[in-house]
């Protein structure tokens, strides 16, 4: 059994900033200043909540926290960070980014246009089994489809890298 393997699911572990996987940061808008802001608060009272990964392909890929993650990366004598593993597939994943994303803050309805896109379009879900795994009716599927899908590519890429603000 391989360390990973034996960590269980909700148990807190330090991981090093290199050992983790963003590839699930598309689905979240670029912000610059929550990220300086998320700096000057790390380096005042050091990280206060875990990271949320899950382990995926053999890689601890980030499900919450991305802001965490790259205020930590700009700064000297961050080279881990505490994390909490949740064990879920990748479907199962994408919405607990939605689910964890709705905590405390107010719903970015871009991020959620992104999820919801990347489990009907890309893994194939119905818009009424997207709409069961977020909680949600089939309606508001469907008009988080429409708003992603009825902006060009050039403008979703450039709000997925902080050019333009929704």
């Amino acid at each position: 059994m391989t360390k990973d393997q034996a960590w269980k699911t909700d148990e807190v572990r330090a991981v090093t900033l290199d050992s983790l996987d963003e590839r699930w940061q598309r689905y979240r808008l670029s912000q610059p200043k929550q990220e300086r802001e998320m700096a000057k608060s790390l380096e005042r009272y050091g990280q206060i909540s875990p990271i949320v990964i899950c382990l995926h392909e053999q890689a601890h890929v980030v499900i919450d926290g991305f802001k965490r993650l790259h205020a930590a990366r700009t700064m000297k004598g961050f080279g881990q960070l505490h994390a909490r593993r949740m064990e879920v597939d990748e479907q199962g994943a994408k919405a607990a980014i939605y689910q964890l994303n709705r905590i405390g803050q107010r719903p970015v309805e871009l991020e959620e246009a992104w999820i919801v896109h990347a489990l009907v379009r890309e893994d194939g879900l119905s818009q009424v089994e997207a709409a069961q795994l977020l909680g949600r009716h089939k309606s508001w599927v469907n008009r988080r489809l429409a708003m992603l899908e009825r902006l060009c590519e050039a403008a979703r890429e450039e709000l997925r890298l902080g050019l333009l603000t929704p």
